[in-house]
């Protein structure tokens, strides 16, 4: 499948999702009611309970990790989140940065943009924005942001290489990303790997965590560091959608793993 349907694919699919949100009007789209299926597969991040910032109504359960744990932001910071979604990741930025500061979500989804500003014009934050773009050409300046974070929104972008070049050109020197993803250890079933759905849920998209790590290194960052690492377990009745009874036990078996990373860097 060629990049734009893949994109396509996830646009659809995420605004399915921050649509239903703001039909439902309600805390989490994904959780034991799960309107969240069409994705198949869906990794529900660590909790945000008690992290500052949270907010109920921008959690929509998406995330794979807490970026903003690892992201060394500090108060005046000029921080951008990638794949902001409904803004969650962004109001907990915002409680770091304070009012100096300033936080940016880039989203390409129509319906995600909507829920997040509508999420914000209740808070009442006058230093967070949202914009409409894609992240592998960011309509943004060069050398403007001090920390940027992503949330389970790389593994989507056909083309990392693309996506961390833009987050290269975006930082101000000195400055660094912090991001949790997906990646794979082994290989994935091809049929699995193929399965556009699959990538709208996260597994298909991902690619080798040595892959990962290659790229984030070949595009000029310094002092890589993954800060954790958590293996994701695909459900025996999903895997049953791709795979005989044999094939599974032999996948499950094999060394093969999807692990959720959280990964920083600096530019120079």
């Amino acid at each position: 499948m060629k990049a734009e349907d893949l994109k396509l694919v996830v646009k659809e699919k995420y605004g399915e999702i921050a649509k239903k949100s703001l039909l439902m009007n309600q805390s989490s789209c994904c959780g034991p009611s799960s309107c969240c299926g069409e994705l198949e597969f869906s990794m529900i991040g660590d909790e945000y309970k008690n992290v500052e910032g949270h907010n109920p109504d921008a959690d929509l359960g998406l995330g794979c990790g807490i970026p903003t744990n690892f992201a060394a932001i500090k108060t005046g910071d000029h921080v951008l989140d990638l794949g902001s979604g409904a803004g969650n990741d962004c109001f907990v930025a915002r409680a770091i940065v304070g009012e100096t500061g300033k936080v940016t979500g880039l989203d390409f989804t129509d319906a995600m943009i909507a829920k997040a500003e509508a999420n914000n014009l209740k808070l009442g934050f006058t230093n967070v924005e949202f914009i409409k773009g894609d992240i592998e050409e960011m309509p943004l300046p060069d050398n403007n942001y001090d920390v940027v974070v992503s949330n389970c929104v790389l593994n989507l972008v056909p083309d990392k290489n693309k996506a961390f070049a833009q987050i290269m050109r975006v930082l101000k020197p000195g400055g660094h990303f912090c991001v949790s993803d997906v990646v794979i250890k082994g290989e994935l079933p091809e049929k699995l790997r193929q399965d556009a759905v699959m990538y709208a849920g996260c597994v298909s998209g991902a690619i080798n965590m040595d892959d990962y790590l290659e790229i984030i290194n070949n595009q000029g960052f310094k002092n890589v560091v993954v800060h954790k690492q958590k293996e994701i377990a695909i459900p025996a009745d999903v895997l049953g959608n791709y795979m005989s009874e044999q094939e599974i036990t032999s996948f499950q078996n094999g060394g093969t793993g999807i692990f959720s990373i959280t990964v920083s860097g600096y530019k120079r």
